[in-house]
């Protein structure tokens, strides 16, 4: 029962970090008040942009290029949403669709239908102090990437709460309008949440490409950006929320994976289907549960506008 366990904790911290990231960079967008539903888009971005960088630099060149991809898109969402004040949603899904054809395309056009060349995966950090320690031994041999994963909501829980700047983007997305009478400039802290947000999904697409599959594929992030962002509203917006929201669907996902793998009689009984569409299922299961006990920001989703006061 203890390998079985030590299996499950093992396979949920393969993909916890890509979840994780891309919770945090919706959670930091949408506390400043703009919707993005686009962390599928941006994840997409970085997982390919840090595949394609990895085979000529150093692999963790490649992570950077992905952020940079992901902050790149961020900024498109951030010129329609906050410069032009179109509606955030259509321009989150908008950027999906891009990045969904324009990856397919330039996949295909550069290496095929099959994926990237394999790339060197991050180095995997093997912890000999943990090796003979039960269930704890599943934390060892993983990349950097999910060490940082671990902490980072809680640095992100004291920036947020504890500091001015934190304490600044809250305010911009329940009250603008009082923090421009401060004298700050709303749309600037709209933007540093946007682009830092997307910047941190496309970290989480190229914890995928670098640390997990070793390459671009067809379908990549398939489908994990919409479960980071239903990790965020699951989260209600907070650092330690979307941790504990993440750390339970990629739970789901090694889930399946585990199931698939060690039980290939279940295939027989239970619809390869409903096994692939297993973590999905939690989701909406989780979501249903949340209900209407939300605690959005109050502005989210509604354009600044300074002559509207």
């Amino acid at each position: 029962m203890l390998e079985i366990l030590e299996a499950l904790l093992a396979s949920t911290l393969e993909y916890f970090p890509a979840l994780l990231f891309g919770a945090l960079g919706a959670t930091l967008s949408e506390r400043s008040g703009v919707v993005n539903v686009g962390v599928e888009g941006m994840m997409r971005a970085g997982a390919f942009c840090a595949a394609v960088a990895a085979i000529t630099v150093p692999t963790p060149l490649g992570v950077l290029v992905g952020m940079l991809a992901g902050g790149a898109m961020a900024a498109v969402h951030g010129y329609l949403s906050i410069r032009w004040r179109s509606d955030q949603v259509v321009s989150g899904m908008a950027l999906n669709l891009v990045a969904l054809a324009g990856g397919t395309y330039l996949l295909e056009a550069l290496y095929g239908p099959n994926g990237t060349p394999p790339i060197q995966q991050l180095t995997r950090w093997h912890l000999s102090f943990l090796s003979h320690v039960p269930l704890l031994r599943a934390f060892s041999g993983h990349s950097a990437l999910t060490w940082i994963a671990l902490t980072l909501p809680f640095a992100f829980h004291l920036m947020l709460y504890r500091t001015p700047l934190g304490l600044r983007l809250r305010a911009v997305g329940d009250k603008p309008h009082a923090v421009a009478t401060l004298g700050l400039s709303v749309p600037g802290l709209r933007w540093l949440a946007v682009v830092g947000g997307g910047m941190l999904a496309g970290l989480g697409g190229a914890a995928l490409s670098t640390a997990v599959l070793d390459r671009f594929e067809q379908h990549t992030p398939a489908g994990l950006g919409f479960m980071a962002l239903a990790a965020t509203v699951f989260g209600r917006w907070t650092p330690l929320g979307a941790f504990f929201a993440s750390l339970f669907f990629a739970a789901g996902n090694a889930l399946r994976i585990g199931l698939a793998s060690s039980a290939p009689g279940l295939a027989e009984v239970v619809p390869q289907g409903f096994l692939l569409a297993l973590p999905y299922l939690l989701t909406l299961v989780l979501l249903a549960f949340q209900g209407q006990r939300t605690h959005a920001p109050a502005a989210l989703g509604t354009p600044y506008e300074q002559e509207s006061r």
